[in-house]
């Protein structure tokens, strides 16, 4: 049975070798910190389950210091020039697109097809993980058919791979350390202290009053986090499960998906989403860092309302 290891392994080599071109990329004065860097994102996805928790905090606290010292810095890797790349869209046209839309149909094939396929009686994909598990081979025969397509050396999506880490930096590990703090959150009870809080301070006869503390809620504390997966858990267990499921009797899948489309509303309006909000202005270079903000917080907010109507209207019989 192939099991998520194997996809840990995959995108630990491919740090380990951003690492390795990063050391060796004399055009960056900061490459030691770079190579530094992406070598515990490597050791994490290689090693990590052997590291222990203390071994896995050292970890972390290393790629704090070296992202918040400044020792990381942007690399010249050895790619096409724009005026090259230029040259080959010319040539290949909607040929372009053949790699990417390699993606999804590898990857429905993975989930319809080899998900229920079994190989002596054991499942060939592991069945909980058979989503991640098609997604990386898809990516995997994606950037073959691009190599082969274009005709580029074997090295150049490591290359290009690690000119875009070194552009989005830290940011890239933000989603799963925000995801792993609500974790956090979650089992230390901050869910029950800020539910104690909330039901103390806020008045939730109602069940309107408790669907807009609820939505505003996941939306304000998915601001401050950064991320709606880890104010998922701690509104839940303060706000959602108990008040909205338990005492008005809201259906749980209609209260937590529509809280979880709450919490993406705070996405789009805050910075500590770099990889969402930060990220894009940097790659495209736009001289106002806050331009995506700016541009998303209308919408974000007659999303918000409109999932609070929803949830209303729809979470409970």
């Amino acid at each position: 049975m192939i099991k998520l290891g194997v996809v840990y392994v995959l995108v630990g080599l491919m740090f380990a070798a951003f690492a390795l071109l990063s050391a060796t990329d004399a055009a960056n004065p900061k490459r030691f910190g770079n190579a530094a860097f992406w070598g515990l994102v490597a050791l994490s996805f290689l090693a990590g389950d052997r590291l222990g928790d203390l071994g896995n905090g050292v970890l972390v606290l290393g790629l704090a210091l070296i992202a918040g010292f400044g020792l990381l810095g942007r690399g010249q890797p050895q790619t096409t020039s724009p005026e090259a790349r230029r040259a080959l869209a010319q040539r290949f046209g909607e040929k372009l697109f053949v790699p990417a839309l390699t993606l999804p149909v590898v990857l429905v094939f993975g989930i319809l097809v080899l998900k229920p396929l079994q190989v002596a009686g054991q499942p060939l994909l592991d069945p909980k993980q058979a989503t991640l598990i098609s997604l990386a081979l898809a990516a995997l025969i994606a950037v073959g058919v691009a190599l082969i397509l274009l005709r580029q050396p074997l090295i150049s999506p490591l290359q290009e791979g690690r000119r875009l880490m070194d552009t989005v930096g830290w940011a890239a590990l933000l989603p799963q350390a925000l995801a792993a703090l609500g974790v956090v959150f979650a089992l230390a009870g901050v869910g029950k202290v800020i539910g104690d809080l909330v039901t103390h301070w806020l008045p939730m006869d109602t069940r309107a009053a408790a669907v807009a503390v609820y939505c505003l809620g996941m939306a304000g504390f998915t601001m401050i986090m950064g991320n709606a997966f880890a104010a998922f858990p701690v509104l839940t267990v303060g706000v959602g499960l108990p008040i909205l499921i338990r005492r008005f009797g809201g259906d749980p899948a209609a209260v937590a998906a529509l809280g979880m489309l709450s919490g993406f509303c705070g996405t789009l309006m805050t910075p500590l989403a770099a990889n969402f909000n930060l990220v894009p202005p940097a790659l495209l270079e736009l001289t106002d860092r806050y331009a995506v903000i700016k541009a998303q917080v209308p919408t974000a907010l007659l999303l918000l309302i409109a999932n609070m109507v929803l949830m209303y209207v729809l979470a409970f019989h």
